[in-house]
Formats: C-alpha cells, sequence, structure tokens
C-alpha cells in the first residue's frame, strides 16, 4: 500500500506472510520520504489489516504506522505465472485510493494504491531475470503495469480497470494502445541488493532466504507522471521500480 501527497510527501507500506516449511512469519515495513530524507523501519512482529466494504485499514503498532484505504477505482486480479510447482497471483485491490495515514509524528492525506501478490512457488525459483512495476495515480486516471522478463515473458498495464499489453515499458515511459505513461523529475527512494536495503531489518528473515534472493538489485523511485490519452493529459505521481534477479 502506498500514498503520495500533493506536494510529494509519500510512505510505502509493505505486511506480509512466510508460511513455509512448517514456518510462519510476518514482516511489516514502512518505506517513508519527506523533504527529500528517506527513512526506512522494519519489523517482524505482527500487524493488524482488515477489509470492509472497499476500505483497508492497516496498523503496525511497533512501528508506529496506521492508516486507512479508500477504494476509488475497481479492482482488477490475474495470475500472472504458473507452473506445475505453484503461481503467482496478482490482486490489484486499488488502482486509486484515497488515503489518511499517521507515520510516527507526521500525517499523510493524499491519492494512493494497494495491491495484494500471493506466492506459492518461493521467488527465487522464478523464471524472471528482471521485473519492472509501477503505478500512477492521479484524481482522473489510473495506471498499473507489470513487466516480467526471462525464460517467461509477459507485460500487461492496468488502464482505469482494462488490461492492455504493452507496447513498451522503461524507467521512463510506458505506452499502451491509445496511451502513454511520461516519468519525469525522478526521486531515488531506494537502490542496492535486497541483502543490504530490505532484509537488514529482519534478521530472522534475512538467514532463511537463498544469497541468491539476498542478492537481487533493486531501484525504486516516486516521479511525476503525465497520462496522456484519448481522454486528455492527466497528471499525478508515480511509484515505480525496477528489480534484476541473480540468479
Amino acid at each position: 500500500m502506498d500514498c503520495v501527497t500533493d506536494a510529494g510527501d509519500a510512505a510505502i507500506l509493505y505486511c506480509a506472510e512466510l508460511k513455509w516449511r512448517g514456518m510462519h512469519l510476518t514482516y511489516s515495513s514502512v518505506l517513508t520520504v519527506s523533504e527529500g530524507l528517506v527513512e526506512t523501519k522494519t519489523s517482524m512482529a505482527g500487524y493488524r489489516l482488515s477489509t470492509s466494504d472497499g476500505n483497508i485499514v492497516v496498523e503496525f503498532p511497533r512501528l508506529e504506522v496506521s492508516g486507512s484505504w479508500k477504494a476509488d477505482a475497481v479492482p482488477y486480479q490475474r495470475t500472472v505465472f504458473e507452473n506445475a510447482a505453484g503461481a503467482v497471483e496478482w490482486k490489484c485491490l486499488q488502482p486509486r485510493s484515497l488515503v489518511k495515514l499517521r507515520a510516527g509524528e507526521r500525517e499523510l492525506t493524499g491519492l494512493g494504491y494497494a495491491e495484494c501478490l500471493t506466492l506459492t512457488v518461493p521467488p527465487w525459483q522464478l523464471p524472471m531475470r528482471q521485473l519492472r512495476w509501477g503505478r500512477f495515480v492521479s484524481p482522473e486516471e489510473s495506471l498499473a503495469w507489470v513487466d516480467w522478463q526471462g525464460e517467461y515473458c509477459t507485460s500487461f498495464a492496468v488502464h482505469n480497470g482494462r488490461a492492455w499489453e504493452t507496447l513498451s515499458v522503461s524507467d521512463y515511459e510506458v505506452a499502451i494502445p491509445g496511451a502513454s505513461l511520461r516519468m519525469e523529475e525522478s526521486f531515488p527512494l531506494r537502490a542496492g541488493r535486497l541483502g543490504a536495503t530490505v532484509i537488514p531489518g529482519a534478521p530472522t528473515l534475512g538467514k532463511l532466504l537463498p544469497r541468491s534472493l539476498r542478492d537481487t538489485e533493486e531501484r525504486k523511485w516516486r516521479s511525476r507522471g503525465r497520462l496522456d490519452s484519448q481522454n486528455g493529459s492527466s497528471h499525478g505521481w508515480v511509484i515505480h521500480e525496477v528489480v534484476h534477479w541473480k540468479l
């Protein structure tokens, strides 16, 4: 889940459950950016999350974070990958959200996004070399995309609730039939190997994951976006990333 204010302050919340080989672990993390400063906090303590009537309410007590996401666009879901070992299910729960969030002493109000990813196959076994993902939200439009490249390839986007195969995807632009998104003034939120950026806050998890996953490289940005389509031009904020698997 995420939120970006009109001024560009942002928060990205992650909450996860791992059930594997008889173990059950929980993970929560929040990345915030305010006035150009990025901060990340992580916990293996439990979190509280509930959904009802298009609303998501979440609380990370240990991290002093809580917020509510109200759906403002229709959801979409898709099986991104499937083989005999398992599948990757992507649920774009809220392509556009109305968000109220408290992180420590800061309060954020703005437009946001929420999704749920379910994997029944270990991520280090996925036939993937590179993944580009992102979402654009404005008062008028929403766009989310997945670009998976490797032994298995798929690339699609969901624009205002309708799915399209992408024409092109890069760190700066996403094109689909009838629309294109341009990303500018990109501000780096995180860059480096997962073993150095994400896992240090969850040492128990780090001990379980193979080196190939810890060595996976990620770059994440917050950018200004302009979406041009038959509806005209729409301006909003983009959160997007590229991940390189080291297999």
